[in-house]
This record gives C-alpha cells, sequence and structure tokens, in this order.
C-alpha cells in the first residue's frame, strides 16, 4: 500500500483508539472539591469531560449541516431513546472502524466501500424499527379504542382515558400516549397533540380518532360511541389489508426468490470457478454487462414493489 494509505489508516486508527479510552477504559473515580459548594457549578474532568466535549461537538456538527432536528425525528420515530449526538458518536465510531479495517485489508477503496457501512447501517436499522413501531402501533389501534371507550363509559374525561390507554396499553401505544399526556401537562392543546402522533406514527386511523376528539369538544356528543365506530370501520379495513397481504403473498415471495437467484447463483460460481466468473470484472464489457444487470435488477424489484402493494 502506499505511504498515503498507511497515513489514512493510522489517523482512523488514533481516532478510534481515542474513543476507546474515552468509552470504554475505566478511571478511578475522583471527587472535586468543587462538590462541597452546592452554588457552584459542575466542573467536569477527565473522561466526563473529554465524553461532555464530544456530545458538544456532534451535536454542534449535526446542527452546522442541519440535520439534527430530521435526526431528532427518525430516532422518535424509531424509539431510540439517544440523544442525536450520541448516534452521531456511535456512527462515526463504526465508520472509524470500517475505515481501518478495510484499509487494513484491501487499501484506500476498501477502507472508503466500509466506511460507509456504518451510516447504511443506521438508516437501515432506524427505517426498519420505525416500521416495526408504526405496525404495532396500528394493529393495536382497536384495543386502543376499546379501552378510550370503556373509560368514557365509565364516566372519565378524555384526559383520564388517555392516562388509562398510557398504563395499560402496549407498547408503542402506552409510550404515545404518555408523550401526549406530558405534552398536554405543559400546556399544549390534547388534539394537536394527538395529530403530532398520528403524522409521526403515519396513521390515517388515529388521525380520525384525534378529528372524533377535536369534534367532540366543539359539539359534544357520546364519544365513546364514536370511538366503537371508528373502531368497528378500522377493524373492516384491517381485515381488507390482511385479506390483500395473503392474495399478494404469491407474488412478493416470487419477486423475493427472482432477485435473491442472481445474487446466489453469482456467488456461488465465484466460489466454485473464480476465474470463469472472474471475465465479468476483468473487462469493461463485463461491467457494463454487471451494470445493466443490477439496473434492471433494481427497476424490476421498484416494479414488483409497486405492483404487490396495496394501498388503503
Amino acid at each position: 500500500m502506499s505511504p498515503l494509505v498507511w497515513a489514512g489508516v493510522a489517523a482512523s486508527a488514533l481516532a478510534l483508539a481515542l474513543l476507546v479510552a474515552l468509552v470504554a477504559v475505566p478511571r478511578r473515580p475522583r471527587v472535586e472539591i468543587t462538590r462541597l459548594d452546592p452554588t457552584a457549578a459542575p466542573v467536569l474532568r477527565g473522561r466526563p469531560a473529554l465524553a461532555a466535549a464530544a456530545h458538544r461537538f456532534g451535536d454542534r456538527t449535526l446542527r452546522r449541516i442541519g440535520r439534527r432536528d430530521a435526526l431528532a425525528a427518525a430516532l422518535e420515530r424509531a424509539g431510540v431513546h439517544r440523544s442525536p449526538a450520541q448516534v452521531f458518536g456511535l456512527v462515526v465510531a463504526g465508520a472509524l472502524v470500517g475505515d481501518v479495517v478495510g484499509g487494513l485489508a484491501s487499501g484506500l477503496l476498501g477502507g472508503l466501500l466500509l466506511a460507509l457501512v456504518a451510516p447504511l447501517a443506521a438508516v437501515v436499522t432506524l427505517e426498519v424499527r420505525s416500521r416495526r413501531r408504526r405496525t404495532a402501533f396500528a394493529e393495536q389501534l382497536d384495543d386502543t379504542l376499546r379501552l378510550m371507550a370503556s373509560s368514557l363509559r365509565a364516566g372519565h374525561s378524555v384526559l383520564r382515558a388517555l392516562e388509562a390507554v398510557s398504563h395499560d396499553g402496549a407498547v408503542p401505544t402506552s409510550e404515545e400516549f404518555a408523550r401526549v399526556l406530558n405534552e398536554v401537562r405543559v400546556g399544549r392543546d390534547v388534539v394537536l397533540a394527538l395529530e403530532e402522533v398520528a403524522e409521526r406514527m403515519r396513521s390515517d386511523d388515529f388521525a380520525w380518532i384525534a378529528q372524533a376528539v377535536a369534534i367532540h369538544r366543539e359539539v359534544g356528543g357520546n364519544l365513546a360511541e364514536v370511538l366503537d365506530r371508528v373502531g368497528a370501520t378500522i377493524r373492516d379495513r384491517g381485515q381488507l389489508r390482511r385479506q390483500a397481504q395473503a392474495l399478494s403473498a404469491e407474488g412478493r415471495a416470487s419477486a423475493v426468490v427472482l432477485l435473491a437467484l442472481p445474487v446466489v447463483v453469482g456467488g456461488a460460481m465465484a466460489l466454485v470457478s473464480p476465474t470463469y466468473i472472474g471475465r465479468l470484472v476483468d473487462d469493461a464489457t463485463g461491467l457494463a454487462l454487471l451494470g445493466t444487470a443490477v439496473l434492471l435488477m433494481v427497476v424490476g424489484a421498484l416494479w414488483v414493489r409497486r405492483v404487490v402493494t396495496v394501498t388503503f
């Protein structure tokens, strides 16, 4: 490898060692004399000071590039209870590890490719967690409406019904309703808080509930009966959605098999006969064919996904 590559690997290894020293290396606890003065501001030294400085640096970096609010919203949707600066630090550490390993194994190109693994893994993980959280919220919506309607029939107010769901509901519904109650306690309107939950969870069904609560606050009426009717509508739509998913399951399975087959066959041929499959990567024509195949597979995957996805 060239001296430039070695310099990049050494710099990445040094940065990774500093991060490990901040997080993993134990230090002897020390108590500052200023702790005896209750009016004195706390002074951080050693590893806590460096960790706080790294946290501030990550927060400033995210604000400077304008991605802090977007990352915070993504963490909220995924249910990750970490600050954006902490997640940013983990991603940077993962990128440094990938850079060091890839640089030592395959040179500059390998280091750059493995350095991209951590950001891509973070994006995919947040998206998967968000989708699972939204799916769980939608599946729990029927039980949520039943519990709210039961609380209203017992003579409780809307806030007491929301509190009952926050205590007796399952995650993530209980977490979202607890957040609504906390926002209402500090002065926010309950309808706005419920509408934000519907927007954050991307649930049109829950948006109906927020509208029902808003109409009840303006004109009154039997909110429990309205919630029962909304719940019946949601159950019917859920039944149709599950039926559509069952009918399209064969198409989705076929798409997975067709998309995985070229990759599996190509990998097997690369292991069995590397010289035979190596002609695709050693020649410009082979690389062009590989690029065309990848492009066609991406187009086919998007096409099949559009066909088998049923929008309600």
